[in-house]
């Protein structure tokens, strides 16, 4: 099962600040700017993400019922801090994997023991 929408709240207000010191800039981590499809407001949203073949991988560790991830797919495109620099990323599509074979080799018995059978792959611009 994904992680709790308890978790989720409780990182939002704690966890995120502290990884969004790091996010962005330290391997397997980045930082999503989107912006809310009813308030406008910009957010920053720290994510597990993979380059692989071209796209850009994001573990939905909380599955598909979060706020960011609807964001982005309204909008269709999103920012995303990594590596030190901002990349423009467009055509968002939400994919199911079980077995999370879209990860590396080395993380998928973590995705799959959280039962994250759901990532979201985007294109960079």
């Amino acid at each position: 099962m994904p992680f709790p929408h308890a978790l989720a709240k409780f990182n939002r207000r704690v966890t995120n600040r502290v990884a969004g010191l790091v996010a962005g800039r330290a391997p397997g981590l980045g930082v999503i700017v989107h912006e809310g499809r009813k308030s406008g407001r910009v957010y920053r949203t720290p994510v597990t993400v993979f380059n692989q073949d071209g796209a850009f991988r994001i573990a939905l560790t909380y599955g598909r019922d979060v706020d960011w991830l609807k964001n982005i797919l309204a909008a269709g495109e999103f920012d995303m801090e990594l590596g030190g620099r901002v990349l423009h990323v467009h055509d968002p599509v939400v994919r199911h994997d079980p077995a999370a074979s879209w990860a590396p080799v080395g993380m998928r018995p973590f995705f799959t023991a959280l039962s994250a059978e759901y990532y979201l792959e985007a294109r960079p611009s």
